[in-house]
């Protein structure tokens, strides 16, 4: 079950640690953290969503995770002194609070957080664990639909539709598929209804369900 950084620590805690940073504009596609870098400072997500990307040895890149507001980025490197193992990247207008490392840690101190913390970053490792074997042996439609359940609480929502973020190829690298294969697995659901193209590029989902039971029927 998707749980956000302020969900572990409490919406209290949270305003009082986006109050020791003040809040700043970043635009869609920006860098909001980069792999490799030190962990000079952590960023807290007040708005907007965010692409967590991991760059291999050969330049390849796999789409890891989007997040939502609520989150805290770059926490892992501050706490273990490490350099970033992912970059961030704004998926859409973004509002942030760059928080320095030594406020970040005292904080932590303070309210006794490094517990909850790293608990939820092994629930995160998790997660990912699962993403992985999916990748490995489900076919691309159960991939694609699991994907998307994953993305929808962190998405904006109106009324009837989840709008995700998300381009065809981004997607194709979050589930490690052909942007091909993709657009065959999208265009059954999307001829029924249960999602369309957004004119950004990304997806209006309007039928989870719908979506997961024809994947899984097609295996």
């Amino acid at each position: 079950m998707y749980r956000s950084h302020v969900s572990v620590i409490g919406q209290g805690l949270w305003s009082q640690l986006c109050d020791l940073a003040p809040v700043h504009v970043r635009p869609a596609r920006s860098v909001l953290l980069r792999q490799g870098d030190p962990g000079t400072h952590v960023v807290l997500l007040a708005a907007g969503s965010a692409l967590v990307t991991l760059t291999g040895f050969q330049g390849e890149q796999s789409l890891l995770a989007v997040r939502g507001a609520g989150e805290i980025f770059g926490e892992l490197a501050v706490l273990d002194d490490h350099p970033r193992t992912a970059s961030v990247t704004a998926a859409e207008v973004c509002r942030v609070h760059i928080v320095p490392a030594p406020v970040f840690l005292t904080f932590v101190d303070r309210h006794g957080l490094l517990g909850p913390l790293l608990r939820h970053a092994i629930a995160r490792v998790r997660e990912a664990e699962t993403a992985l074997l999916e990748m490995a042996t489900a076919p691309v439609p159960v991939r694609l639909a699991s994907a998307l359940g994953r993305l929808l609480p962190t998405a904006s929502a109106t009324d009837t539709e989840y709008v995700v973020p998300l381009t065809q190829a981004e997607l194709s690298r979050m589930i490690g598929a052909s942007r091909n294969a993709v657009g065959s697995a999208l265009r059954p659901w999307r001829l029924r209804g249960w999602l369309d193209t957004e004119a950004t590029g990304g997806l209006l989902v309007r039928d989870i369900a719908a979506i997961r039971s024809h994947a899984y029927a097609q295996q």
